[in-house]
């Protein structure tokens, strides 16, 4: 979703007011002037003028009125950003506000306040934060874009995103920008969904408690030879409480934890949740790579490796694809024509892969012999 155009606005979008101070013909000592809050222009006006002028071509003005916006005081910036000022303001605002709570509540319940820049705060914004955007559904069906936000934002209780997904698909809303959405409907169909609490359930926390443990490191050694995987003792806590999650909240994980939680997942009995693993956006190469060699993850997900096309770039990814028994064959010998000389006798006297792969590999091996 987008948001609103970048300032500065055109002179002519600005109150009359301040037009003497904010056009890029004003004198320099009067912009100057006016981005020091020393002008008579008080409330929501002095505020959308020093907005305007943080944009200013003049970079001392710019950062004199930056300045003296980030000092105003409570007293003169809330009520300025719960007035209707322009949206292209209460979203600069929401950016140079964004660590502040009480600014942001403000521009979160301001019904002048653009879609875009709501979805902008959901992404990063605090819990206290999420649950107050949360709540508005009327605007949550409007700009599901917002909902999208929410439900990648770390900081949101579990027990809200369950929320709204269910909200979303009782209203017949599809979101795109999730790409386990589905999965997650089904997963809690005919669970009770939670109402809003003052507090996080117990479950809110257990879900932080995962999402803080995890990390970038693969969390399974893998024989490449034999194939058999090893969890690293340090992961063994997080490989438990991942097995007690739901499967709602094992999808959600998929999406919002790191490297870690997805390669534990993408080995999880449950198709859906495996599948919300793999087709995680933050999935890399390198993850592919060490999933490619896995003989405990199902067919369906090597497949899947071998059909992305920025992956298979990687040799290591095609090599550990064809050295895989559970790879499908033709995605073997796609691949076989890219193996090294070494690979592909190693791969001839393979036991684990097929043989119309190694007999493929023999043969490739032979011509490459007598040409």
């Amino acid at each position: 979703m987008d948001r609103p155009a970048a300032l500065p606005l055109p002179v002519d979008a600005l109150p009359e007011a301040l037009r003497r101070f904010a056009s890029a013909d004003a004198p320099g000592p009067a912009r100057m002037m006016a981005a020091k809050g020393v002008v008579p222009v008080k409330g929501g006006d002095l505020v959308t003028l020093l907005c305007q002028l943080s944009a200013d071509p003049d970079e001392k003005v710019a950062t004199a009125a930056r300045g003296t916006l980030e000092g105003l005081p409570p007293a003169v910036l809330l009520p300025a950003c719960a007035s209707p000022l322009p949206e292209s303001v209460l979203d600069h605002l929401a950016e140079v506000f964004g660590s502040r709570d009480d600014v942001l509540d403000a521009i979160v319940q301001n019904a002048a306040t653009s879609s875009g820049t709501i979805a902008m705060v959901a992404r990063f914004c605090s819990e206290s934060m999420s649950e107050l955007i949360a709540v508005n559904q009327q605007r949550l069906l409007a700009a599901p874009a917002i909902v999208e936000a929410l439900y990648k934002n770390k900081r949101t209780r579990m027990s809200t995103a369950d929320r709204l997904i269910e909200l979303c698909a009782r209203n017949g809303v599809e979101l795109d920008g999730i790409p386990a959405f589905q999965a997650h409907v089904e997963a809690i169909q005919g669970q009770l969904i939670p109402e809003p609490t003052d507090e996080p359930l117990p479950s809110d926390l257990a879900f932080a408690e995962v999402l803080a443990d995890t990390d970038d490191e693969d969390p399974i050694d893998v024989d490449p030879v034999e194939g058999t995987e090893t969890l690293k003792e340090k992961f063994k806590p997080l490989s438990f409480r991942i097995r007690e999650m739901t499967s709602s909240e094992k999808i959600r994980l998929a999406l919002v934890g790191d490297a870690a939680a997805r390669l534990l997942l993408v080995r999880d009995v449950n198709k859906q949740v495996a599948y919300a693993a793999i087709s995680s956006p933050s999935m890399g190469e390198s993850e592919a790579a060490a999933i490619a060699h896995s003989r405990e993850v199902s067919e369906d997900i090597i497949r899947f490796i071998g059909n992305r096309k920025e992956w298979t770039k990687s040799y290591e990814v095609k090599r550990a694809l064809v050295f895989n028994p559970k790879c499908p064959i033709g995605t073997s010998l796609r691949f076989l024509a890219h193996l090294r000389p070494n690979d592909l006798k190693a791969l001839s006297r393979s036991r684990g892969v097929p043989n119309p792969v190694k007999t493929a590999a023999k043969q490739r091996l032979d011509k490459k012999a007598t040409s």
